[in-house]
């Protein structure tokens, strides 16, 4: 068996070197650099919307906590129907995606759309060995990023609650979406981190959720705190209150029938923010970061100054042809800022700088850079740099031969 578990990372293996990482592999870490999820979360934070990411990454640790509530009880020796009946009966009845955990039938288990608990656990074992080489961080305790304050489970705010019907198709198609280059904001909350030194208890998965509710759920307008970032859900899936307390336990039966939804109860929600952000920010991200390698902003710092070393070449260019200059030879140096000219225009149309991609770095944040560890993309990369250099000295060939061709004229 080990040797055909072996032969299965190695196939897998194989074929990321000749295709780009789904988003499944991106959130449970399969990926290096620059396609990681650290990577993916930088991305999302200068749009504004890493609070999506955080609310996916908050709900999968959730749910990591319930089936480690589960996990606890079958190993006392206790069955879930004895421990807890309410549950036993609402996943029975409703469906659970811990239908393999507290011993349910498999067709009575919901099955995820995207990658939720068992199918990230499966991925991270398998790509254990991939572990050490990424700079994405875990999905169960959120990515790390290196200058942000708030690290595993970092965050600001994506669209929120200001943005009322009608929505669009997605959080990130709303017109109100934060502008791409300069949005660097640091998170201000701190990070969500559930102890494990004793058993977990349902007060635990209460407190879980509701601090789940406090800082996605409910609407900005109604609780005034820093760590309220409210995300975009349509209607059907938003959640309007919360009246279990982490304080004291459940007493009156509609607050037990609550207390058995919890491990289910921001299932669907997560599952929406998954194929939102796959379908529409993930796609934008691959684009930007598996075919080029600069971020906005040094795009942008790129582009003003090409324009400006292509002024001074051109001025440069017609005082040696109104000066009449000899030898005419001197012209070939015009060579040299047009070139660069041409490297910092070309640069910002692409987003991609040659030079970066020979050194195999990519940025993460505006000049500053990591090493392009991901096979295929540093492949990609490579090809779309080796067509920028041609252009490059094609274009300054060409407009150095101009300026050198034509007669000189004393004004």
């Amino acid at each position: 068996m080990d040797d055909e578990q072996k032969q299965q990372q190695e196939d897998w293996l194989n074929s990321r070197k000749n295709r780009l990482p789904s988003f499944t592999e991106v959130l449970s870490r399969r990926t290096r650099p620059p396609v990681d999820l650290f990577m993916f979360y930088l991305f999302l934070q200068r749009e504004g919307a890493e609070d999506i990411l955080d609310f996916w990454l908050d709900v999968q640790q959730h749910e990591n906590l319930c089936r480690a509530y589960f996990k606890d009880v079958r190993k006392s020796g206790r069955t879930i129907k004895d421990d807890w009946p309410q549950y036993w009966d609402y996943a029975r009845r409703r469906g659970s995606i811990y239908g393999t955990v507290v011993g349910l039938q498999p067709g009575a288990a919901k099955r995820s759309t995207a990658s939720t608990g068992d199918v990230l656990d499966q991925e991270k074992r398998a790509g254990a060995s991939d572990e050490k080489g990424s700079r994405g961080r875990s999905t169960s305790p959120q990515p790390r990023a290196p200058g942000i304050e708030k690290e595993p489970n970092t965050s600001t705010s994506p669209p929120t609650a200001e943005y009322d019907p009608p929505r669009s198709t997605t959080p990130f198609s709303l017109s109100g979406r934060t502008p791409t280059l300069f949005n660097m904001r640091r998170a201000s909350r701190a990070p969500t981190i559930i102890p494990r030194s004793a058993a977990i208890s349902r007060m635990d998965l209460i407190a879980s959720a509701e601090r789940i509710f406090y800082r996605y759920l409910c609407p900005a307008n109604t609780v005034n705190s820093p760590e309220n970032h409210e995300i975009y859900l349509p209607p059907a899936l938003r959640v309007h209150s919360f009246t279990l307390s982490s304080q004291h336990e459940p007493k009156n039966q509609n607050e037990l029938n609550l207390l058995a939804q919890i491990p289910d109860m921001f299932h669907a929600q997560k599952e929406y923010c998954f194929r939102a952000m796959e379908q529409d920010a993930f796609p934008r991200f691959l684009r930007a970061k598996a075919f080029g390698n600069l971020t906005p902003l040094s795009a942008l710092v790129r582009l003003v100054a090409g324009l400006i070393v292509l002024w001074i070449g051109l001025a440069v260019g017609f005082a040696l042809i109104f000066l009449n200059v000899l030898p005419k030879s001197k012209r070939f140096f015009l060579f040299i800022p047009f070139m660069i000219a041409l490297l910092f225009l070309v640069s910002h149309q692409y987003e991609l700088d040659p030079v970066l991609v020979f050194l195999g770095q990519s940025e993460s944040t505006p000049f500053r850079t990591l090493t392009i560890r991901e096979p295929y993309v540093k492949k990609l990369l490579l090809g779309r740099a080796i067509w920028v250099t041609t252009l490059v000295a094609i274009c300054s060939t060409v407009l150095t031969l101009i300026f050198w061709a034509v007669p000189g004229h004393r004004l």
